[in-house]
């Protein structure tokens, strides 16, 4: 079988899930899509028709996030074979049914998170402790097309981090739909992992909610060296106005301070974030206020996308931003993120930083800094002398 996964780094873990159950079914192409922006599903369906063309006697399985959004929106496709939603992905049973469509109502869906690890270059792996979603942001489908929050038992999650260690990683990454929501407690999960986890060298957080940074939190990720001086925050937007429209739990100024606390703390921390550029009514005062928020804060690694109305939203209904004014938005503030991650990578010129090797040479440090050494230590913790920047990365000698 053949596999193509679109989106986020959940996809791709069930995508080696879906690998393993249908590993001697060689006639089945199976498509895991995306929905989380229109751009996003009109690849989906680009790749259906592409791969029909090219594979015409394989049968076409389509799955994931745009097919438990539009189930029969895809079944019409003459190109697919069967629609296969997010709970039944995993499952053999369903995905080798003879129904056409195998789509259940996900929010009714007490299904428990799957075991899912997955190993990047030899060097880090990433462990799936959550997904779903009990929010209801304005502009997003997620919660809709994944069900609500639930997430791995603690105990699980520590069983697996160990076994991770046993095969010599030395960095792992906790990951999901939602993380800053982990339903037993994030903090004390990651509490229980720095105390059990013994040989762990590394423990990073994937994209977090910035509502969730508490004083508790901060002190963990400030006072255990383990944890590394990196957030990314599924931020959004700068203005509160905005936040508020958008269903956020959190405000610009609460987010600066806890920035702030944690650099005081750990004068190395970096951030990144996500921002969406042209919200519906978002005005040129409310756009400067989340210019500002970025410098404040401050942001050096941004992800930056103009806003997508997603059908079955609220935010589809409020008043639209013109395209093109959005689009120039998200330009300005892709421009200001390359600005501000080229003073952020001046700053270690000169300095020392410790590299975990990954592949040809190249590696991240400690605060997520990119890392182009001469170094073929490939899944080792280097250290590196800065001797230069490039555009987006640090240069140095090992």
């Amino acid at each position: 079988m053949k596999i193509l996964s679109f989106g986020c780094r959940l996809n791709t873990f069930e995508s080696k899930i879906i690998e393993g159950l249908l590993s001697d079914k060689d006639d089945l192409f199976v498509i895991n899509t995306c929905a989380v922006t229109a751009e996003a599903e009109r690849q989906c369906r680009q790749t259906i028709r592409k791969t029909a063309r090219e594979h015409p006697n394989m049968k076409i399985i389509v799955t994931g996030c745009a097919a438990q959004l539009n189930p029969e929106q895809y079944s019409k496709m003459p190109e697919v074979y069967k629609v296969v939603g997010n709970i039944e992905k995993l499952n053999r049973d369903k995905l080798l049914s003879d129904k056409k469509v195998e789509v259940s109502d996900i929010m009714k869906s007490e299904t428990s998170v799957p075991v899912v690890s997955d190993f990047e270059s030899r060097t880090r792996a990433f462990l799936q402790i959550q997904q779903g979603c009990s929010h209801a942001c304005t502009f997003c489908i997620v919660h809709t097309a994944r069900g609500k929050n639930k997430g791995l038992l603690p105990d699980q999650v520590i069983d697996e981090a160990k076994r991770f260690v046993d095969k010599g990683f030395l960095e792992l990454v906790l990951t999901g739909v939602d993380i800053a929501s982990y339903p037993y407690g994030l903090n004390d999960l990651l509490k229980r992992i720095l105390k059990e986890v013994k040989g762990l060298k590394r423990l990073r957080l994937g994209s977090f909610d910035p509502a969730l940074m508490t004083d508790e939190f901060i002190s963990i990720m400030a006072d255990n060296e383990i944890m590394m001086p990196h957030l990314h925050l599924s931020m959004q937007s700068g203005d509160d106005m905005i936040l508020k429209r958008m269903g956020r739990r959190h405000l610009s100024g609460s987010v600066v301070e806890a920035c702030q606390k944690l650099i005081e703390r750990r004068k190395d921390f970096v951030f990144g974030a996500d921002m969406i550029a042209g919200f519906p009514t978002e005005t040129e005062e409310m756009f400067f206020n989340t210019a500002e928020f970025i410098k404040n804060a401050p942001i050096s690694l941004l992800h930056v996308f103009p806003y997508s109305e997603r059908p079955m939203t609220p935010a589809a209904k409020m008043p639209m931003v013109e395209m093109k004014i959005r689009k120039e938005r998200a330009s300005y503030l892709r421009e200001l993120g390359g600005r501000l991650l080229n003073l952020k990578l001046a700053e270690f010129e000169g300095k020392r930083l410790n590299v975990l090797i990954e592949r040809n040479g190249v590696g991240y440090s400690e605060n997520y800094l990119k890392v182009k050494t001469n170094s073929n230590k490939t899944g080792e913790i280097v250290s590196v002398l800065i001797t230069k920047r490039n555009e987006n990365e640090l240069v140095g000698q090992a």
